[in-house]
């Protein structure tokens, strides 16, 4: 029989998994069960909506077998088997979409990481203990069965075989032991009936192991024997199904990291039942870390849906809109049908029902969240913020009047996060706008001199450092009857009257050089101003109306649109030192002008983080300026 060789991604792992030293290997047990109490829900689910496989529930149970002459532990489950296919499939690779950031995280992944937590791979934990791995298995659906076998690293082989039960059994050939580990532990009853009500206690099934009991000799009183018999070690009752008063922080922490293969505890619970036309238990978790492909295209989010206790669907999209993808959890409700598929999942009046009602629950959480521990609603929307925008941009802003008031922004003042409500309430009585100001870094944005009038003012800017921000502000348009207004496009108005008379008198008294840097820049700008908003710098560069400097930043890095530009207006500081020595050199010699022009105009793309179209240009009109000034 050929040997066949693991996945890229797998091999790799496995090296991994193989050669290193896992402080939490015992999790192998969480991962399997877990893996056998899937494959129970959907055989009795199939045998709920087929005639084909009809199963009574009793049977449907899962065993652990310790043999300790041989070194092996079995985990054995009568649900719903595999195909040779799905053998294929299922235990021949990792992480099928091989995503450019899995590879990248495994690559960086050492000895001191949680590998299995991490990336969620189930049947492959059993390598941190397993020398060597069988499984044998029979689909529902099939006669034969088949058996895989696979030692790690150097591949595996896969056989058919006959007379089997459906189901899966998963023998695990043990490691030696050696002076750092204890894997002999593992075929001891209590460290196995330790390990099941730790992390599987809430497995709807029984997960049965013969144990030793002490009875009374029945030969010989006031003696006992030592006899085996069949116990169940979980007491079957899903978590969601218990009493909330009598469930500790750390049941959901476990059921959580179990169910939905993360190695952190959640940040917040949600866990409620819904009474009425529509009643529901709904179990459901926020993580305290983004999942490392949350960004991708292949993240399936979604919660499981449950009728009755049964198992229906995983990752049911339709139950939770797109802003709240990043919920995990699952939804058990008895009004949903049994018989509901993927495909009318949509239509379901019942189901549109539950996930409005979710949509709520959840939204209500985040409010109060907000209100009554704002440092961790701090902590999730640094996770998880940028969906709440996206979604509002990509809804070209309906969905603002429900998300408005849970967005937070970072503000020059105190230098702090506040809502847009709290915004309003700071505003200075005569400020009639909300400002914001663009970049990829707080700090970035602090050195734009476009900002000091604002600043001088005592007025609040909202610090935008995601790409989405002024996107998403620009669907919004205004807050409570306050337009959003960038600090570096068009005219603030932030001049009283007599500061406005002064700047038309300057600029109309220097209306010809002006011009003349105008006319060197054509190419670049459509004026040249006098500004309203410096106070210490030099020069700055606006935008007109439309398209802001942020806008173009981002949009010049898409190639769907090439060449794009906002129409620049290049602003001078007529109180700077700079404007003396303009009108000094446009006297002198008008021609001069124009590399003073355009060193100012690549000056102020520099401080805006922008590109300049000729660094050694620039670098050339520097050193001239420089020479001149000397001489």
């Amino acid at each position: 029989m050929a040997k066949k060789q693991f996945k890229a991604e797998s091999k790799r792992l496995l090296g991994l998994m193989i050669n290193s030293i896992y402080t939490n290997n015992e999790i192998f047990l969480r991962e399997l069960i877990s893996n056998a109490s899937d494959a129970l829900d959907k055989r009795y689910y199939l045998s709920l909506t087929s005639q084909t496989d009809k199963v009574n529930k009793k049977d449907l149970t899962i065993e652990i077998i310790r043999n300790e002459v041989e070194r092996t532990l079995t985990i054995k489950d009568t649900g719903i088997g595999m195909t040779k296919e799905e053998m294929e499939n299922n235990l021949g690779t990792i992480a099928r979409s091989g995503s450019a950031d899995f590879k990248d995280q495994l690559e960086k992944a050492t000895n001191k990481i949680d590998i299995i937590g991490q990336f969620g791979v189930g049947f492959y934990s059993a390598f941190m203990v397993a020398k060597k791995v069988t499984v044998i298995s029979r689909h529902a659906n099939e006669d034969s069965a088949h058996e895989w076998v696979s030692s790690g690293e150097d591949g595996y082989t896969i056989r058919d075989i006959d007379n089997q039960p459906i189901g899966t059994t998963i023998i695990l050939e043990l490691k030696d032991d050696t002076k750092e580990e204890n894997y002999s532990k593992y075929l001891q009853e209590y460290t196995i009936r330790e390990l099941v009500q730790k992390y599987s206690d809430y497995v709807r099934y029984p997960i049965n192991m013969e144990v030793e009991k002490s009875i009374p000799d029945p030969t010989e009183e006031g003696k006992s024997i030592l006899t085996k018999e069949i116990e169940t070690l979980n007491s079957m009752i899903p978590l969601w199904k218990k009493n909330k008063n009598k469930i500790k922080k750390e049941d959901y922490d476990e059921f959580y990291k179990s169910k939905f293969s993360d190695w952190k505890e959640p940040q917040k619970v949600l866990h409620y039942s819904v009474e009425g036309n529509l009643a529901y238990t709904a179990l459901l978790f926020i993580p305290s870390e983004v999942p490392y492909n949350f960004y991708n295209t292949n993240y399936e989010s979604g919660i499981q849906l449950y009728s009755k206790g049964v198992f229906i669907l995983d990752n049911a999209k339709e139950l939770l809109p797109e802003r709240y993808r990043f919920i995990k959890g699952l939804v058990d409700s008895d009004d949903i049908s049994l018989n509901i598929s993927r495909e009318i999942l949509q239509q379901d009046r019942q189901v549109k029902a539950l996930a409005n009602s979710l949509s709520k629950k959840i939204h209500n959480a985040l409010v109060e969240m907000l209100e009554n521990e704002r440092e961790e609603y701090e902590k999730f929307f640094h996770n998880f913020g940028v969906n709440l925008k996206y979604d509002i941009y990509k809804s070209y802003g309906t969905s603002a009047s429900d998300l408005q008031d849970l967005l937070l922004f970072y503000v020059n003042k105190d230098g702090k996060y506040e809502t847009l409500k709290e915004y309003v309430a700071n505003m200075k009585e005569e400020q009639k706008d909300i400002y914001y100001a663009c970049g990829s870094t707080v700090e970035e944005i602090e050195q734009l001199p476009a900002l000091s009038k604002l600043k001088e003012k005592g007025y609040e800017i909202l610090y935008l450092t995601d790409a989405v921000d002024e996107f998403m502000l620009t669907m919004m348009n205004q807050y409570d009857g306050k337009p959003f207004r960038s600090v570096t496009k068009g005219d603030l108005d932030l001049e009283n009257e007599e500061e406005k008379k002064e700047r038309e008198k300057k600029t109309e008294k220097n209306k010809d050089l002006l011009e003349a840097m105008k006319e060197a820049l054509k190419d670049h700008v459509k004026e040249v101003r006098i500004s309203s908003r410096l106070t210490d710098d030099p020069v700055c560069i606006v935008a007109e109306e439309g398209m802001s400097l942020e806008m173009e930043r981002i949009l010049s890095n898409d190639p769907m649109n090439p060449g794009v530009k906002a129409s620049k207006i290049l602003e001078i500081n007529p109180n700077h030192e700079i404007f003396t020595t303009l009108q000094k050199k446009y006297k002198e010699n008008p021609s001069s002008i124009n590399d003073y022009a355009q060193v100012l105009y690549d000056l102020a793309l520099l401080i805006q983080g922008l590109p300049i179209d000729n660094p050694v240009e620039y670098a050339k009109k520097i050193t001239n300026l420089m020479v001149e000034a000397s001489k």
